[in-house]
């Protein structure tokens, strides 16, 4: 057997945790190979909105679902999700398990997460402040505290993480006040005790071993990749299909379909550069339809046209075998519909992303008539409008792959699989 990866391909907030929803009752196991609780994935269930940020998307239909060892876990924000999840009456103890490699976000991670955003001023990144790089540099420069620390000499190991962090604190003359969420961190170790712990390449090569299904779930998007983003604004894991790989424990020859997944229009949470970004009443007006707000900060998102450069791009960084758009009804009620298809640089057009995208990129745009139609109650191909079809065409042409899964809302029945597919 082989994985099937969904990734997002935009900068994030693509709709991956529905997708998930979607697709789960075809596979035995879900795994999250990357990124921390600053990913937000939201789904509907039984009329009650969901918002899971470490738990993998298929815990709603009784699928075992992994927390892989590419993750950084926050005890205390884990705690938060599966009292959330307790008002399902969801089987969540047997069916979670946690990466004894996976990392741990410290209290003090949180905290060095808001000194150095401060320290950087204006040049900020704009990141969630849950301590999701901290953990990360503590990973690869070798200081991190693992889950599976927890079973061996745990506290001492703590102690000398967090006074390390004191240190760093003190030279940056960062107040804070380490106490009060201290005590809630080290209480919530206890909850995580009740998990299975798991050895995650071991778990995963042995359930494909025995004809098992797996899904891994990726978070945020490629334009947020730590080496393939636009860097520096960027998260600090792999979001790309190959992170799946290192995040998981498994071979590059395991890997079969990629879901590649993204909006009709683009969105971006924080700071770094955004080409077709809108500061103008149609971005305003994405915004608004689109409830385009941060499902873990609540910050607005920042929107645009859909950017086909970047999205060529990312297709291929990922080896997309299989394409997903979303949000398609966001867009019914616009006249015209913009699409970047190269960028301008210094005068000169190009159709390949620069090493680094700044204000002196500037997208060039093919125009399209809009659908003017309400999607969000269209239940089959058959019944998309001229417009949009077109619409759906010039993208499928451009990136030369077919867009085999069409979303028209948030519920899982707004899912619409497309069969009549074109050769391209």
């Amino acid at each position: 057997m082989k994985i099937s990866v969904l990734v997002g391909l935009q900068w994030g907030d693509e709709g991956k945790g529905k997708m998930i929803d979607v697709l789960t009752p075809e596979y035995d196991i879900i795994a999250r190979f990357q990124g921390g609780p600053n990913a937000g994935h939201t789904l509907l269930f039984n009329g009650e909105k969901c918002v899971l940020c470490s738990i993998p998307s298929g815990i709603f239909h009784g699928k075992k679902n992994v927390i892989g060892n590419g993750m950084v876990l926050d005890p205390v924000l884990f705690r938060s999700e599966i009292e959330m999840l307790s008002f399902f009456h969801l089987d969540l103890t047997d069916n979670i398990y946690i990466s004894r490699r996976a990392h741990l976000i410290l209290p003090t991670h949180r905290l060095l997460d808001k000194a150095y955003e401060a320290q950087k001023g204006v040049n900020k990144i704009g990141t969630t402040g849950k301590g999701i790089g901290p953990a990360y540099i503590d990973k690869v420069s070798r200081n991190g505290l693992r889950i599976g620390d927890i079973d061996c000499d745990f506290e001492k190991k703590y102690i000398d993480k967090t006074y390390r962090h004191k240190k760093l604190l003190q030279q940056m003359n960062f107040k804070y006040d380490l106490a009060s969420i201290e005590k809630e961190w080290v209480e919530s170790i206890e909850i995580i005790k009740q998990f299975n712990r798991i050895d995650t390449d071991d778990f995963i090569n042995k359930a494909l071993n025995k004809g098992e299904t797996v899904l891994a779930e990726g978070a945020q998007g490629t334009m947020l990749d730590v080496d393939f983003g636009s860097y520096p604004f960027v998260t600090s894991s792999n979001t790309v299909c190959a992170g799946a790989c290192i995040g998981l424990g498994v071979s590059p020859t395991k890997i079969g379909d990629v879901f590649g997944i993204f909006k009709a229009y683009c969105t971006r949470v924080g700071s770094g550069p955004f080409p077709t970004e809108l500061s103008d009443s149609i971005g305003e007006k994405l915004r608004s339809i689109g409830n385009e707000y941060g499902s873990v900060t609540g910050r607005s998102r920042r929107c645009g046209w859909i950017d086909l450069v970047a999205l060529r791009y990312a297709i291929i960084i990922n080896g997309v075998t299989q394409l997903i758009m979303t949000k398609s009804d966001v867009l019914d009620s616009f006249e015209i519909v913009k699409i970047c298809i190269a960028y301008e640089i210094n005068g000169r057009k190009t159709k390949k992303i620069p090493f680094e995208i700044n204000s002196s990129v500037k997208p060039v745009y093919k125009e399209l008539p809009g659908w003017k139609t309400d999607m969000s109650n269209v239940d089959s191909e058959d019944k998309f409008p001229k417009a949009f079809e077109d619409y759906l065409e010039f993208l499928e042409v451009f990136l030369e792959k077919n867009i085999k899964i069409v979303s028209v809302g948030p519920g899982r029945n707004q899912t619409i699989v497309r069969n009549k597919l074109k050769q391209l």
